[in-house]
């Protein structure tokens, strides 16, 4: 939930020159407060090609909370740059808090070297990252890391392509003590504890410090996950770890979604059922790469062309409440989380 504020950093402008997270006594900062509360909601809507289905309005949508209709106030696509606004939309969409130029894409590579069905896997996507990499806008953001038993930085927030290169098609294998690096605003380095990301024993513990690094930079985030699973086995079901429902909320309020991409070499598993469950959970997708990569980074990239930002009257209640999201007569899938809090 979004209370609308409008503030002035006048410090951002000092964030290049080394002195993040500072600002100087003398320079105020300020808020204003209106009396409203909107929800924003990151929603993809593609149609049976996988193809995002474009030119949709507030009408097009069918939105219910904790059952109830919900009608939806704005609808905005955004891709690299917002796009103009009809009239009737721009005032509220205008509350909004800005996001710069670009989009935010983080890539984590989940490593396993010694299981032949995962680092087979692995080292193919590691290889076929490069075309998500160049399909990308020339002003997104790409922030690449690793994880195995803890998780390493291995190229913060960049629109260098050489380097967002480098780090995917040789750190994602080999790279064991990279160097921690901070880049200007906005970094994800910035808001990550080096201390929590070298002692997070699972998956779901990496998530979590992720979702908390995302949370204080602006707009929605896509998160594409190269793993192998996640979550433990026990009694014949797979039963994610006790930092997941924690995991799960920071990336709901980072507006992070989880896009898995399974790289282990076979046609089923039981880890899958985790990776399937945080995309659900955050308005991704789950998609096996063994047999048909092709097909993976075809939807990858049709998902990460753009999404729709939904803006509607936050409920009453505060809490954690049912989301379902539909557009009615056009055979789409609607890409949205289950749930959110307010």
């Amino acid at each position: 939930m979004l209370h609308f504020r409008q503030w002035a950093w006048l410090g951002w402008p000092l964030l290049a020159g080394g002195l993040w997270g500072q600002a100087p006594p003398d320079l105020p900062r300020y808020s204003e407060t209106l009396d409203v509360s909107r929800v924003v909601l990151d929603v993809r809507v593609v149609d049976g090609r996988g193809a995002p289905l474009l030119g949709l309005q507030p009408a097009d949508f069918r939105v219910r909370v904790d059952g109830r209709a919900v009608p939806v106030e704005t609808v905005r696509w955004v891709t690299g740059e917002p796009p103009a606004l009809p009239p009737e939309q721009a005032e509220l969409a205008a509350a909004l808090p800005p996001s710069p130029p670009g989009r935010l894409v983080v890539l984590l590579f989940q490593k396993d070297l010694f299981e032949r069905s995962r680092v087979g896997g692995l080292m193919k996507m590691a290889a076929r990252g490069r075309e998500v990499v160049v399909g990308l806008a020339p002003e997104d953001r790409v922030a690449v890391l690793v994880y195995d038993s803890r998780l390493r930085l291995l190229c913060d927030f960049s629109s260098d392509r050489g380097r967002v290169l480098r780090a995917v098609e040789h750190g994602a294998l080999f790279e064991r003590d990279p160097p921690w690096t901070v880049s200007a605003f906005p970094s994800l380095a910035a808001g990550l504890d080096p201390a929590a990301a070298r002692q997070a024993a699972y998956l779901e513990s990496a998530l979590l410090e992720l979702g908390r690094a995302l949370e204080p930079l602006p707009g929605a985030k896509s998160l594409v996950l190269f793993g192998y699973g996640l979550g433990r086995l026990t009694g014949g079901r797979v039963v994610p770890e006790n930092d997941y429902a924690a995991a799960r909320q920071a990336l709901e309020r980072a507006r992070v979604s989880v896009f898995s991409l399974d790289v282990t070499n076979a046609d089923a598993h039981s880890l899958e059922a985790g990776l399937a469950l945080v995309a659900a959970d955050t308005g991704g997708f789950y998609a096996r790469t063994h047999l048909f990569p092709d097909q993976a980074l075809a939807r990858l990239g049709h998902a990460l062309q753009g999404h729709y930002e939904l803006t509607l009257e936050a409920p009453a209640e505060s809490g954690l409440h049912d989301l379902d999201v539909q557009v009615p007569g056009r055979g789409a899938e609607v890409l949205a989380r289950p749930s959110f809090e307010s």
